[in-house]
């Protein structure tokens, strides 16, 4: 058995080994809860022989040392991490504590307490100087951080100014991406052939810590600020009182945060953001709560990287270990083998997990899990649990099984299976005759972000098929009462309701989802909205060249010709026709972007921060008024409408190629319809 000294080095070793995965290269190899663990384990020894602590062990400082390739900057006040309560008697014990410490200096002890979302993503802090912001830094150490003030420029929720700012004020934030840009981001990077990432808090985490700035500024970012550092010329009693100054100067302050006036307020304000985790447009894994006086949070004081007054109630993991048992295979609605996982049953977040996604033959290489591997499985949101990777000891596993393969034949109609050329996954040709494609490709025509057909969920659809009812999604629309009351589980009432849900959708859809219900390779989303806006109807993109698709935003060459390739089969043609017999909309609705308005056939781009208008106000107000707005300025920019602080590439791109710049007064006057 190793002594206190033996393990604690161990433990060192191991949590700074962690640290520089999580840190340094945004890729983590084991679970909050597993790293928590082993902090604890080390905290515990070192409470025990206070004479083993060192300067530099994990309890004592937060994170990792930055980057070489950046420019290291010396916070003005030291970052601190959160100490954690995993339960009601951990939380209750913390608040014990500090009215104990308290109690020894003060009469009478009366506190109150605020709580807001633990957001999981880099923090940042954010220095301004007579309110304009100098620069932006990383966590790093928490003593040194990494100097990204050009990449943080490009996040348009970062104010570049602030009004009534005092001589030097800090603020500290999050940055992070939020779970529905994510999911575009990844669909437009699968789409276009290229990597996939793997969670929103790496790819945030990534996207910041880019030498390129253009590279920071295309990834869907965002910021909530939690409160300030360093301040010189202004003070604050509460640190609610901090979060309603900085959202009254255009800082993202987290919504619902509370002040509670005592610990069963904030037990139960934990659990309820515990409880709707998974509705957040944002990954978190707890919440966090202040002692909301700040002169008392000061005389609390800090213990080793961890302030007294504070702390995060973190929710039960997300994540958990188990057996990979076996990578089998299945057929999505485009062709593509789709490997998922077979496991050992696990607790997940209080579900027992026994199937996970391994999203793409592209995905299982990356993470390279192998049958009989122990697997980090997560389950977050409404998503299917997934596989995150295989353990560290999986991987050190001399005897591991051979790397899996996609099968040979179709898995649910036996075709031969192919890989293109140049191809990324292997497919089964049969589009026709594969049963797994049309069912996926039914499954995904009714879901909500296409046709959105309310009671015709897997089961049903499945059930429709396998009746015969439907063979292909056209087949919907000829669905009668008489069909359906002979089917088991159908009524009088919920046939009509199915009928009646079928002919809402038939209405009431606008194109651009008809064109992303179609299931059309490559039209995602995203795509299925730019599509529609640029040729604006189905014959105009049936008779389309890949030239001319090429010009929608977001959709480069390759993907222009798979488009093109698709919409010439045949096959795809008549199923177009058929949902036109049936009245689907096939018209893009409205004036097109840059026909009407005095702005019209137009093309802007935004830098820097406006007088009184925000970006999202002004690239409103210049497309009601017909004019379009992009993000980076090309020959075909009209106007390069600049504000406080404008983001050099922009603005050098401007100058070089001689594009008009105007300010806000100027386009103010262009909105009313004036010559400038």
């Amino acid at each position: 058995m190793s002594s206190p000294a033996q393990r604690a080095g161990e433990l060192r070793r191991e949590l700074e080994h962690h640290n520089k995965l999580y840190y340094e290269q945004d890729a983590p190899e084991i679970s909050d809860a597993e790293y928590d663990e082993l902090l604890n384990e080390l905290r515990a020894i070192e409470t025990d022989n206070p004479d083993l602590v060192t300067p530099d062990s994990p309890t004592q400082r937060v994170g990792a040392a930055p980057l070489e390739r950046f420019e290291p900057v010396r916070h003005l006040q030291r970052m601190t991490s959160l100490a954690n309560a995993r339960n009601e008697d951990e939380l209750r014990a913390w608040e014990q504590r500090i009215r104990n410490l308290l109690a020894k200096e003060r009469d009478t002890v009366e506190l109150e307490y605020v709580t807001e979302p633990k957001i999981d993503g880099l923090a940042i802090s954010l220095v301004y100087e007579n309110g304009r912001l100098v620069r932006g830094a990383t966590r790093g150490d928490g003593e040194v951080g990494e100097d990204v003030t050009q990449n943080l420029r490009t996040i348009d929720d970062v104010p570049k100014r602030v009004e009534g700012a005092p001589a030097l004020l800090e603020v500290r934030g999050e940055v992070y991406m939020p779970r529905s840009a994510f999911a575009r981001l990844n669909e437009a990077r699968a789409a276009a052939g290229e990597p996939t990432f793997a969670n929103p808090r790496n790819s945030a985490a990534g996207s910041i810590r880019q030498l390129d700035p253009a590279l920071a500024a295309s990834r869907p970012l965002s910021i909530w600020a939690y409160g300030i550092g360093a301040l010189e010329g202004l003070s604050f009693t509460t640190h609610m009182e901090t979060l309603e100054w900085l959202r009254e100067r255009g800082f993202p302050i987290s919504p619902n945060i509370e002040v509670h006036q005592d610990i069963e307020a904030v037990v139960a304000a934990c659990r309820a953001w515990e409880e709707r985790r998974d509705s957040l447009d944002f990954e978190t894994d707890g919440a966090v709560v202040k002692v909301n006086d700040i002169q008392t949070m000061r005389d609390l004081g800090i213990v080793g990287r961890e302030p007294r007054g504070a702390i995060a109630w973190k929710f039960a993991p997300m994540t958990a270990t188990t057996t990979l048992r076996r990578v089998m295979w299945n057929v999505g609605r485009t062709g593509h083998m789709v490997p998922f996982a077979d496991l050992e049953p696990v607790a997940v977040s209080g579900v027992t997990v026994k199937l996970a996604t391994l999203h793409n033959e592209e995905d299982l290489k990356r993470k390279d899990v192998r049958d009989g591997d122990e697997v980090i499985v997560m389950r977050a949101g409404d998503v299917i649990p997934q596989v995150v990777s295989p353990t560290p000891q999986a991987q050190k596993n001399k005897k591991r099984s051979p790397t899996p393969q996609p099968p040979e034949k179709c898995p649910a109609c036996g075709t031969p299976t192919v890989k293109p050329e140049d191809g990324v996954w292997t497919i089964c040709p049969n589009r026709a005759g594969c049963p797994g494609q049309i069912f996926q490709h039914v499954k995904h025509f009714v879901s909500r972000g296409a046709m959105d057909i309310d009671g015709l969920g897997e089961e049903r659809a499945s059930q429709l098929l396998r009746a015969g009812l439907i063979k292909d999604v056209a087949d919907i629309f000829e669905l009668t009462k008489e069909n359906l009351v002979e089917l088991e589980g159908f009524g009088d009432l919920s046939a009509q309701a199915l009928l009646d849900s079928i002919e809402r959708s038939r209405q009431e859809t606008p194109f651009f989802r008809v064109l992303y219900a179609l299931g059309i390779n490559g039209i995602g989303y995203v795509n299925a909205r730019n599509i529609a806006a640029q040729l604006r109807s189905m014959d105009a993109l049936l008779d389309a060249t890949p030239e001319q698709i090429v010009e929608t935003p977001g959709i480069g060459p390759v993907l222009a010709d798979t488009i093109v390739e698709t919409l010439e089969e045949d096959r795809e043609r008549e199923l177009i026709a058929r949902l036109r017999a049936h009245g689907l909309k096939m018209e893009q609705e409205g004036p097109a972007p840059g026909t009407e308005g005095p702005l019209a056939g137009k093309t802007f781009v935004i830098t820097g921060t406006l007088p009184n208008l925000s970006r999202e106000q002004a690239t409103e107000a210049i497309e009601g008024a017909g004019g379009k707005v992009t993000n980076s300025v090309s020959k075909k920019t009209d106007y390069l409408v600049v504000g406080a602080d404008p983001g050099g590439s922009k603005y050098n791109k401007a100058q070089e190629i001689g594009t008009e710049q105007i300010d806000e007064d100027q386009l103010n006057e262009l909105l009313a319809g004036a010559a400038v």
